[in-house]
């Protein structure tokens, strides 16, 4: 058996396929892989057994009563011979139901002691193929039990009772095979609702996975671009500076080593989280809107040229995510302007009111003189419109009429 389907197959049937009829063991893929049809399990040897029984003691019943009858010698032989013969044929059952059962309805109209055998095509038939050969098969042989009870009449039974009977003992092999079949079906069918729920199951996870690698992809880039941007700027100063005086360059130290120690320590509470494998954000870096007024003090302690313009109403009410939203809109139009312009005078104003909205804008003129082209840009604000559209607000970016450029965020505050 491959692996995929022994994933797949029932577990609790996996080692009992003795059992189950061999229709179903190759029907649930418990069976090992070969050409034709599968074995007779142990079950299907008792019940072909059971019925090879059954139409044998019924065809012998048959022929005990064929003594009230007054039958010509030779008819009455060639009708205990059609008699073995079907009971012999009802071991190829399983093999051809159609064609047994065909071949049962004029034998079993022209043979008493072949009625058992004929009541066991008619089973076999409606639990191994569909209802309309069963109706075609069971009309046909009902509709020659008339001709049958008027040539060979029983004498302990009348005629009309005769039919009746005959009738009923049809409806009633025929209505428990299909009951038979109906629950192999729905065997099956809780065997493939089984395994598209553990088809889902798996999409399901894979998805979660996929979203939860875009999340910490996104909060990488949220926090580590600002702290290394700053590293890229004071470096780069010391690099252009070498003779710059000796306070500066004692500030622009600190600022590198802050900067990378809280990177570092940002860096350490992500990877922590993956290591964890929880999904709880307790652990990671999140600020909110109050965080706001720290981010700019760190950027002018940083060198860049920012003004802050926050008119919020009760900024202690703004919801967590579209603050921490608000937070990184604000985060990532700085570190844009310190790549992109740097030297330039950077406004970020936060308005908004419960109700409202929240409004963030970073707007930035344009640099003095060529600015080197940063390798990797747009990625961040690919992410912060994402993560604004998750909060049910939208995010627009792009240049000014005077060659500036400008982030603007419109978050929900219900």
């Amino acid at each position: 058996m491959s692996r995929d389907k022994q994933e797949t197959a029932p577990q609790a049937f996996t080692g009992r396929r003795w059992l189950l009829p061999s229709a179903l063991v190759k029907e649930l893929d418990l069976a090992p892989e070969r050409s034709g049809r599968p074995r007779r399990t142990a079950r299907d040897w008792v019940v072909d057994f059971c019925c090879f029984l059954l139409a044998v003691i019924i065809g012998l019943l048959a022929a005990d009563t064929m003594k009230n009858e007054d039958l010509p010698q030779g008819y009455a032989a060639l009708d205990q011979i059609l008699g073995a013969l079907s009971c012999a044929a009802v071991w190829l059952r399983r093999r051809w139901p159609v064609g047994f059962a065909f071949a049962m309805v004029p034998v079993a109209a022209a043979s008493s002691t072949a009625g058992g055998a004929s009541l066991v095509a008619m089973f076999t038939l409606a639990v191994h193929r569909p209802f309309r050969y069963v109706a075609w098969m069971a009309g046909a042989s009902l509709a020659l039990n008339p001709l049958y009870f008027w040539f060979r009449p029983d004498p302990d039974v009348p005629y009309g009772w005769a039919l009746v009977l005959a009738a009923v003992l049809t409806v009633a092999v025929v209505g428990w095979g299909m009951f038979v079949r109906s629950k192999r079906q729905l065997m099956l069918s809780l065997r493939d609702r089984a395994r598209r729920a553990e088809t889902e199951a798996r999409l399901r996870a894979e998805q979660a996975q996929r979203l939860a690698r875009e999340a910490i992809a996104r909060e990488m880039h949220d926090v580590l671009a600002h702290r290394l941007t700053l590293l890229s700027v004071h470096a780069g100063a010391l690099e252009f500076r070498p003779d710059a005086p000796r306070e500066e360059i004692h500030r622009a130290a600190g600022v590198i080593r802050e900067s990378a120690h809280e990177a570092l320590q940002d860096l350490r509470e992500i990877i922590g989280v993956l290591r964890a494998g929880d999904t709880d954000d307790s652990g990671r870096p999140q600020p909110t809107l109050a965080a706001l007024e720290a981010l700019v003090t760190e950027s002018r302690e940083a060198g860049m040229k920012v003004t802050l313009d926050q008119r919020v109403t009760d900024p202690a009410a703004v919801p967590a995510s579209v603050g921490r939203t608000a937070y990184r809109i604000a985060q990532e139009g700085l570190t844009n302007a310190r790549k992109h312009a740097p030297g330039t005078e950077v406004t970020v104003t936060v308005t908004g009111a419960p109700g409202e909205g929240l409004s963030v804008s970073v707007r930035n003129p344009a640099p003095e003189g060529e600015v080197p082209e940063v390798p990797g840009s747009g990625q961040g604000l690919i992410g912060l419109t994402e993560r604004a559209t998750l909060t049910g607000g939208r995010l627009e970016h792009g240049p000014l009429a005077d060659g500036g450029f400008e982030v603007r965020g419109r978050l929900p505050w219900g």
